[in-house]
C-alpha cells in the first residue's frame, strides 16, 4: 500500500473505531508514517480474495482492542501461506536448458500466486476414466494385461517366490491366501507367511519369509471365499 491507500485504510478504521482517530496533525502524520512503514508490502486488495478492510473489520468483530498494523499483517501472511499450500507448480514454458529463465518463471509464478495476482495452479486429478485413451496404448495394455510384461514377471519370479506362488494360485482359480491374516505365524494381510529359526536356548534367532503360505492360512482363505460366494447368491424363497 502507498501512503494514499494507508490513509484510506486509516479513515475506514476510524469509522469502525473512533478511538483510532488522531486529531492532532503531528500525531496523524506519525500514525500514517508508522502504518506505511509496516504495511508498505501489504496490498490494499487483490483480485483473488484479499482486502485489508475486511481484515480490519474482522479484527473488530472478534476483539475489543484497538487495531494495530500486526492485526493486518497476520491475516495477510496467512493468506499467502494458504495460497502457496494450494499451489502446484506448473511446468514452466521456458527452455529447461536455460536454468536462469526456468527458475525465474517458476519463482515469478509463485510470487504472483502468493500476492493474490494469479490463482493457484491445482494438481491434476487422477482419474480412472478410459475415455479418449490412445488406441495404440490400449492395444499394448490388452497385450500385456499388466504394467509388468509376462517376460519380466517370469524373470522376477525367482527373486520373489512368495509373490510368484500367490500369482500362480490366483491364475489357477485358487483363493488368495494372502488376503487373510495367518493364524499360525500372525503374518498380516498382504504379507507372506514367516518361518522362525529357533536357537539352542529356544530363543528366536531370525524370521524369514516363506515362499508358500501355511496350510491353515490357505484353508481360511478358501472358507472366506466360499462364504463370500454364498452371500452373493440370491436367497432361496
Amino acid at each position: 500500500m502507498d501512503r494514499r491507500e494507508i490513509a484510506a485504510l486509516l479513515a475506514y478504521i476510524g469509522r469502525l473505531d473512533p478511538r483510532s482517530i488522531r486529531t492532532d496533525e503531528g500525531e496523524a502524520r506519525d500514525q500514517l508514517a508508522q502504518w506505511h512503514e509496516l504495511l508498505g508490502d501489504v496490498p490494499m486488495a487483490t483480485p483473488h480474495g484479499w482486502d485489508a478492510r475486511i481484515a480490519a473489520r474482522q479484527h473488530y468483530r472478534t476483539s475489543p482492542y484497538q487495531i494495530q498494523p500486526a492485526d493486518v499483517v497476520r491475516p495477510w501472511e496467512s493468506y499467502r501461506r494458504n495460497r502457496l499450500a494450494l499451489h502446484w507448480d506448473p511446468t514452466p514454458s521456458a527452455d529447461p536448458d536455460d536454468q536462469a529463465a526456468w527458475t525465474a518463471e517458476l519463482v515469478g509464478t509463485r510470487r504472483a500466486v502468493a500476492a493474490g495476482i494469479a490463482q493457484p495452479a491445482y494438481a491434476p486429478a487422477i482419474t480412472s476414466s478410459q475415455e479418449g485413451i490412445n488406441p495404440r496404448l490400449q492395444a499394448r495394455l490388452d497385450q500385456i494385461g499388466s504394467c509388468i510384461p509376462p517376460a519380466a514377471r517370469a524373470a522376477l519370479a525367482p527373486f520373489r517366490p512368495a509373490r510368484a506362488a500367490r500369482e500362480a494360485a490366483v491364475a489357477q482359480g485358487l483363493p488368495d491366501a494372502l488376503s487373510v491374516r495367518c493364524e499360525w505365524c500372525l503374518a498380516p494381510v498382504g504379507e507372506p507367511c514367516r518361518r522362525r529359526r529357533i536357537g539352542p536356548n529356544d530363543g528366536v534367532r531370525a524370521i524369514t519369509p516363506r515362499a508358500t503360505p501355511h496350510p491353515g492360512r490357505v484353508d481360511l482363505a478358501a472358507q472366506q471365499a466360499q462364504h463370500a460366494e454364498q452371500a452373493q447368491q440370491p436367497a432361496l424363497a
